[in-house]
């Protein structure tokens, strides 16, 4: 069957995500007779395209690569992001603007906009999920098409799928673990001897932190990824700011030092557990010991564990592996699997 793709945000996931979809297509094809058009494409700084008959993606990518508009592609004149949803003729439309913690818009709105336009909608964007998870869902259900989101948090390693999935009426308990890559990895390079800042900047010229660091560092990314666990898989809408929340920078080299001669590491801890009506979340750094299975998680490894009523301890861990340093590939599989995830039904 053919789709039609409309790609709102065209950053390193998006584009990532062009390439893995250009790299799978033959295997698409073969194993699940999917075919693919890119018809819509809008950028944050390169201008919108729209071609109902299929965007070169190959020139789409140059272009946006080498600085330059996108707009000699399309054969539409258009201005927004929500002209190229309207206009493209898509069928499945992959939101990847820049998340907004405190409103979650203007993915919502693109989100909204695809939905009712009988799109299905796939996202990498935290916001969506945190700030309207409930009305997203019911409007999907609604028009008969699916939300997905399995990128938001542990890039592409299944999370969500597993729960709606594989564990059917699995209760979520509380879950522990740790959820920002980049802090993990500015801690463990400071335990190796680098100053924060230089950790820091390490990470930027990697792209697994922004030009602003603080998303990461003061644990706010953490917070809203807790905040979209807990919504979705304990149903219950938790909000960033209802996490207890507390970076690294209070995290001095000498402490690093310290935890180090004593065999035992900082690590950004993430957690929410359920307590009676409520969800007690928490994001702070935390002292842990060679006992913690958090203890051996390095670099831009990742991973958390959950307690549920059927199984007490369920693991999931993204372990840094050469050349994967947490970025926008393995976020990009994410997107990825949501897609065949949708098609086949």
């Amino acid at each position: 069957m053919h789709h039609n793709l409309c790609f709102i945000g065209f950053g390193n996931v998006a584009r990532s995500l062009v390439r893995l979809l250009e790299r799978k297509r033959e295997a698409l094809k073969s194993t699940y007779d999917i075919t693919y058009s890119v018809t819509g494409i809008a950028t944050g700084r390169h201008g919108f395209a729209v071609n109902p008959d299929g965007i070169d993606v190959g020139q789409a990518l140059e272009k946006v690569e080498s600085g330059k508009s996108i707009a000699p592609l399309s054969t539409f004149q258009v201005a927004d992001s929500l002209a190229v949803i309207q206009h493209s003729q898509a069928n499945i439309m992959f939101e990847n603007s820049p998340v907004n913690y405190e409103t979650g818009q203007p993915a919502i709105d693109h989100v909204r906009a695809a939905l009712n336009l009988g799109m299905h909608s796939i996202t990498a964007n935290k916001g969506t999920v945190v700030h309207a998870y409930r009305e997203l869902t019911a409007l999907a259900e609604s028009k008969g098409k699916k939300f997905r989101f399995e990128s938001t948090v542990l890039g592409g390693s299944p999370v969500f799928s597993t729960f709606r999935e594989a564990m059917p009426l699995a209760e979520l308990i509380s879950f522990k673990g740790i959820i920002n890559a980049t802090t993990n990895l500015i801690l463990s390079r400071m335990e190796d001897g680098e100053a924060f800042d230089d950790a820091v900047k390490y990470c930027q010229s990697i792209g697994i932190a922004e030009t602003d660091p603080s998303g990461d560092v003061d644990g706010w990314d953490a917070a809203i990824k807790v905040s979209a666990l807990a919504t979705v898989l304990m149903n219950t809408p938790l909000k960033p700011h209802e996490v207890e929340r507390k970076g690294i920078r209070e995290i001095t080299a000498e402490m690093v030092k310290q935890a180090k001669v004593e065999k035992k590491r900082w690590k950004l801890v993430a957690s929410a557990e359920r307590e009676g009506e409520r969800i007690k979340a928490k994001v702070s750094p935390e002292l842990v010991d060679t006992s913690s299975p958090l203890y051996g998680m390095m670099g831009s490894s990742s991973g958390l564990t959950f307690s549920t009523d059927v199984l007490p301890n369920y693991s999931v861990i993204v372990s840094e592996r050469e050349g994967m340093k947490g970025g926008p590939e393995e976020t990009a599989y994410g997107l990825f699997a949501d897609f065949i995830g949708v098609v086949r039904g």
